[in-house]
């Protein structure tokens, strides 16, 4: 199974994690979700933005994934070192931390809510300012991040601004919601490329365990190819600038 470790220029990222951050109406727990799946990725933006903590975070989920696909693979598929495009871009995954996160937020309420608002912040600030995060003192970004968390739960906690959005009583439940979106939309971008996703593990397809699902082979590209910088990226960007600005009328 090759793997595409290539990142997109416009902030260091793959295309997936820039087609969500393109949606300008797009809530802080879909932009941390949409760069999670890269976890099992020591290099990726998410394993880079807290230090050594999500360094060594990064190996232990890079590890446990390159097992799950070993003890789970099917006869015809091969052996292999390295868990990268396999667990964690599953759909399986993204309900399971999504739900997670659902349960300790209505378990330890407001500082689990902090604490996953803090590091949506800090990945949002990673993706999108890039440039000026990369050059800046981590201490800065996280101090960005523990400051808009704390801000935003002030928000949401007041009567009618969303704490207890779909489920009266509940509050938060809804967290992990936004975070299975923003990983299932990072596999769908997976997916257009040549080497695919294995989303719908482990339903066994031709044959296989973890198969590549993707669009047909004259549609797929390579990550940093020019019908990505020059065709996907400004078409993505204009849809997220509509959206927004939709969102913003119909809730006037």
């Amino acid at each position: 199974m090759a793997l595409d470790t290539q990142e997109h220029p416009v902030y260091g990222g793959p295309l997936r994690d820039n087609l969500l951050l393109a949606r300008t109406e797009a809530p802080d727990a879909d932009l941390w979700a949409a760069l999670a799946p890269d976890l099992d990725q020591k290099s990726a933006t998410i394993s880079r933005a807290f230090g050594p903590a999500s360094k060594l975070l990064a190996v232990i989920i890079d590890k446990l994934s390159e097992a799950v696909y070993n003890a789970t693979r099917a006869k015809g598929e091969r052996r292999r070192t390295g868990g990268h495009r396999t667990l964690t871009h599953t759909w399986i995954w993204a309900v399971l931390v999504g739900a997670g996160f659902s349960f300790a937020a209505v378990t330890w309420g407001r500082w689990a809510v902090l604490a996953t608002l803090f590091v949506h912040v800090v990945l949002a600030v990673e993706g999108l300012l890039w440039r000026m995060a990369r050059v800046s003192s981590d201490i800065l970004v996280w101090l960005l991040g523990a400051t808009s968390a704390w801000t935003l739960v002030g928000v949401l906690n007041e009567p009618g601004n969303g704490s207890d959005w779909l489920f009266d009583g509940r509050p938060y439940l809804w967290l992990g919601l936004p975070i299975v979106l923003g990983s299932v939309v990072h596999t769908l971008g997976d997916a257009l490329t040549v080497s695919g996703c294995p989303m719908l593990w482990p339903l066994p397809i031709a044959g296989k365990r973890w198969y590549p699902l993707g669009t047909p082979a004259f549609m797929r590209f390579r990550a940093g190819a020019w019908v990505e910088n020059k065709v996907l990226m400004p078409a993505f960007v204009v849809i997220g600038a509509a959206s927004g600005v939709g969102a913003v009328v119909l809730t006037a």
